[in-house]
């Protein structure tokens, strides 16, 4: 017998990365929103490695903050170091990363959340949903409390019948030794909800004292202020280094001898793992020809002891995974505190979702983050103020936001996951955007901060700032169009100790900024602007002027992958109807179900003769409704 706990608009299940940014987003919608989760002492729990950011992931992080998200804000009030990647590197793959002190990060998110207005923070188990005419209802926990909403969001990660294997040791569990969601999963199976099996796992972590530094190489943070969210005005400088050792022979000889004990080829993990983030026992397999493999020592906060051993991620026995890191240069003496772990869980197939991650046969049910196939907790925290946005737009009847490929990484993310799935955790990287050029780390407010605007997401005031920063932008680059540069002493002397050729004659300022070796700097002080401009304008005028000849050709890309997304798909077709369609192809586009041309061409299996032989149909299609009017 069930009792009446409440009435929300959007409710959501989980509070890790993904549920914190949709309960956070559902709220700022202006949804009244109920969280629901195991443990209120460990949201935004981070079970794996300390750390946010890193190449494309750091740009989803500053995506998030761009659109009203807070994952940016926490860290950058939380960290313990901070550095930025690819400096050497064009700004296209350039990207923050950032280490974490975990018990600050989850104190500062439990505070945000606690102190969202329309966000209600409840501890408890839901085992089913309520669905009617598959349409969602409600929940209800495993206390029989029913709380009834207009739309759901299941941001369950890797809870979902969880099973820790250490060795030839195999419990159920969710990550870090909480209960894992049993219930919930076999319920959205009965729902008819496909699930697959996938693995992940972690390493051991080490006690500080026990550590041999010297024997490491230091990994320090920039000296330099930087952040990860835009409205960040105060910067942690007091940084604490990473370290750097390597796996050798001897740790290499240990994991083969012992292959035989590792569940992932005993065949006691049955679940796929991820392909970018190996274990150490696959490194060694696949990678037989390489003496060595970089260990990165990762404390995991100003007060704790516990260092993360980066690179070492692995589900050996504890008794071996003891023997290995004892050859390790600097981890001779370490003790181990936690041993390394995989753990199997339950995810959702995601073509059975939306691009607003609404499911397809419940309407109303969302769900987000690993629960999707994701892996990290920047995809996760992506999908998380995706699904938060579009779970509230549906409850209060407002438009939904669909980002596409050239507007963001989030939108590669969604568009990769519900069009052509994932075999295996999917993570993001710069070479899934063929738009990487146009987004970059910096410039993330100048594609997203008007989207979050416009859903309610970013204040009035940061609206104006960054309004003021757009026509700052302009007007500078209209002003080095028009300033002309003679070759004259001063000008010669610049462009040479910058080791570029020197002029022969006249040019705009711009042109001269084009030049690989020139800066902005370098321009700034030959052409005197009337104001010293703030050092973000100066670096989105640099690149914007550097790249515009790329940018522009990317521009014509993107507007001919409009052209086929504008072309929308009548949510009635028939597929079986359509002659000429290869048999895999009308498959795949009866399952994808894809909303428009562009995402039916990027389904994998359809061909681009299935496409020109599908858009040929829908034409007729319209040809033939404009007869009959």
């Amino acid at each position: 017998m069930t009792y009446d706990a409440g009435h929300y608009d959007v409710i959501v299940i989980g509070a890790g990365h993904a549920g914190c940014e949709a309960a956070l987003a559902s709220a700022k919608r202006g949804a009244k929103t109920l969280m629901l989760t195991l443990n209120l002492d460990l949201v935004a729990f981070m079970p794996c490695n300390p750390s946010i950011g890193g190449p494309a992931k750091g740009v989803v992080v500053r995506e998030i903050d761009a659109l009203g998200g807070v994952m940016g804000k926490i860290i950058d009030k939380t960290h313990i170091q901070m550095r930025m990647l690819n400096t050497r590197k064009g700004p296209a793959v350039r990207a923050l990363r950032a280490q974490a002190d975990k018990p600050l990060y989850i104190q500062e998110m439990k505070e945000t959340l606690e102190n969202q207005e329309n966000l209600t923070l409840r501890q408890g188990m839901v085992q089913r949903l309520i669905v009617e005419d598959n349409e969602i209802k409600g929940v209800v926990t495993e206390t029989k409390a029913a709380y009834t909403a207009k739309t759901v969001i299941v941001t369950t990660g890797t809870f979902m019948r969880g099973k820790v294997i250490i060795g030839d040791l195999e419990y159920e569990s969710g990550p870090n030794n909480q209960r894992p969601t049993v219930a919930l999963s076999e319920h959205l199976e009965e729902l008819g909800i496909k699930m697959v099996r996938f693995k992940t796992g972690t390493p051991m972590r080490v006690n500080s004292h026990t550590i041999d530094y010297s024997k490491t190489e230091i990994q320090p943070g920039d000296e330099e202020p930087r952040a990860f969210s835009y409205e960040t005005t105060e910067f942690i400088m007091d940084q604490i280094p990473c370290w750097l050792t390597y796996t050798n022979e001897y740790t290499h000889q240990i994991i083969d001898e012992n292959l035989g004990l590792s569940p992932m080829y005993s065949g006691m993990i049955k679940g796929t793992g991820p392909r970018y983030c190996p274990s150490i026992e696959d490194k060694v397999v696949r990678f037989h020809d390489k003496p060595r493999h970089q260990i990165f020592l990762e404390p995991e906060g100003r007060n704790t002891e516990e260092v993360y051993v980066q690179g070492l991620s692995t589900s050996l026995p504890e008794f071996i995974q003891k023997k290995m890191i004892e050859t390790v240069p600097g981890l001779e003496k370490a003790e181990i505190m936690r041993a390394g772990y995989a753990i199997e869980y339950d995810s959702v197939v995601p073509t059975q979702l939306w691009p607003t991650l609404e499911t397809k046969n419940i309407k109303g049910l969302f769900t987000a983050g690993q629960i999707n196939g994701t892996s990290g907790y920047e995809e996760a925290a992506a999908q998380g103020i995706m699904s938060g946005i579009n779970a509230a737009s549906k409850a209060l009847d407002l438009e939904p936001l669909i980002l596409d490929r050239s507007q963001a990484y989030i939108g590669v993310l969604i568009d990769d996951l519900v069009t052509k799935g994932t075999n295996e955790p999917y993570r993001l990287l710069t070479s899934r955007a063929e738009f990487r050029l146009m987004l970059r780390h910096d410039n993330a407010d100048l594609r997203l901060t008007e989207i979050g605007y416009q859903m309610g997401m970013i204040t009035e005031e940061r609206y104006e700032k960054f309004q003021e920063k757009k026509q700052l932008i302009e007007e500078e680059r209209k002003r080095l169009d028009g300033v002309i540069l003679k070759p004259e002493e001063k000008v010669q002397h610049i462009v040479e100790q910058a080791g570029g050729t020197p002029l022969k004659e006249a040019v705009r300022a711009s042109d001269l900024l084009r030049r690989p070796e020139m800066k902005y700097d370098m321009i700034e002080t030959l052409t005197a602007p009337e104001v010293a401009l703030p050092e973000d304008v100066k670096e989105q005028v640099e690149i914007q002027t550097k790249y515009s000849g790329y940018i522009t050709k990317a521009l014509q890309q993107i507007e001919r992958m409009k052209k086929m997304d504008d072309k929308k798909i009548p949510d009635n077709i028939d597929y079986d109807a359509i002659n000429g369609l290869a048999t895999e192809a009308r498959e795949k586009l009866k399952e994808v179900r894809p909303l428009s041309v562009g995402q039916a061409s990027r389904i994998s299996g359809v061909n681009p003769s299935d496409v020109s032989i599908l858009l040929v149909y829908i034409e007729q299609g319209k040809i033939a409704r404009v007869s009959n009017e």
